[in-house]
């Protein structure tokens, strides 16, 4: 006989399910659509489960920020606009959803080739093969003399790259998020880690005037972190450089003012990554507000969540944080 006997189940206790609590009932079920139905209809649907009661929940609490004159903060990397979301990032800002935007140096070197040239992203293994990715001089010098323009002047990045767009008569500036919130004098922060982006191969980049330009925008975005309480910050993309950024924006508006607290944090992004999760939805819980962590491929998820927001939401209103 083996040493080790199988255990007898015959003496297990049992309860009943009507004591048992549920995660899933029947009215939280997704509801079929009949053919042509609205996207309201649509959004009613959902199931109210997991990321669908998630992402209502987050849209509820946009619109209500918003309704409350609370401010919208959104950053996001270079692939929000790769994907070609710059349209719906633009309406949002024009609607009064968004009333801040902080983005890192590829996001800003993209924006700058679709709206001075109409089109994007190269292959890189090709061009790294052959030693030129990279190495389009007309868009890396554009952004680069902006830049310099900034330090000189005294302001930050996002306002001078957005400025020049729009004084460049570029044919497609109508899709640059950096133009449209410099038109709607919308702030815009531009964070860079130097080595990241193609322009700082070329010789037309100034380090110092990099430098200077960024930390203003650093500078502000601590400003703008500091009228978070009650309001929603956002992250769609970017792993690192601004998730970091955040945490110590974060930091020095707590540090210099106590605040912010009791605000809304999420991110979106197409896998789970560690500071992702720690910036901004670790930190809004752990500040007295709520956090989200949505996983899904940006070209599906932010749409949707856009015109989710904006069915709810019925356009601008002044005297709002941000407007």
């Amino acid at each position: 006989m083996s040493e080790w006997q199988p255990a007898d189940l015959s003496q297990v206790r049992t309860i009943s399910i009507t004591d048992r609590p549920s995660k899933v009932e029947t009215d939280l079920l997704a509801r079929p659509l009949r053919k042509g139905a609205s996207f309201a209809e649509f959004w009613q649907s959902l199931p109210s489960i997991l990321a669908a009661k998630e992402l209502r929940e987050l849209v509820e609490g946009v619109v209500a920020a918003r309704r409350n004159g609370r401010p919208v903060l959104v950053l996001f990397g270079a692939h929000v606009i790769k994907v070609g979301l710059s349209p719906i990032v633009i309406q949002l800002v024009q609607e009064g959803v968004l009333t801040a935007l902080a983005v890192n140096g590829a996001t800003a070197y993209h924006d700058v080739e679709l709206a001075l040239f109409g089109h994007t992203s190269e292959d890189v293994t090709t061009g790294m093969q052959h030693g030129v990715f990279g190495m389009a001089k007309e868009p890396c010098d554009f952004i680069n003399a902006a830049a310099s323009h900034a330090a000189r002047q005294g302001i930050g990045l996002g306002q001078a790259i957005g400025e020049a767009l729009l004084q460049s008569g570029g044919s497609f500036v109508q899709h640059s998020v950096l133009a449209q919130c410099a038109a709607m004098k919308v702030p815009v922060t531009v964070h860079v880690a130097f080595g990241t982006d193609v322009n700082h191969m070329h010789p037309s980049f100034d380090p110092a005037a990099w430098g200077v330009a960024t930390h203003h925008d650093f500078r502000l975005l601590c400003r703008l972190v500091r009228e978070l309480t009650d309001g929603v910050v956002m992250l769609w993309g970017s792993a690192v450089v601004l998730p970091t950024v955040l945490e110590k924006a974060l930091t020095v508006a707590r540090n210099l003012w106590g605040e912010p607290q009791r605000f809304i944090g999420a991110t979106f992004d197409f896998i789970r990554h560690y500071r992702a999760w720690r910036n901004p939805p670790e930190k809004a819980d752990a500040l007295g507000g709520k956090g989200y962590y949505l996983t899904g491929h940006h070209e599906l998820l932010i749409p949707l969540f856009a015109q989710a927001v904006l069915e709810q939401w019925g356009g601008r209103q002044r005297g709002a944080t941000g407007d």
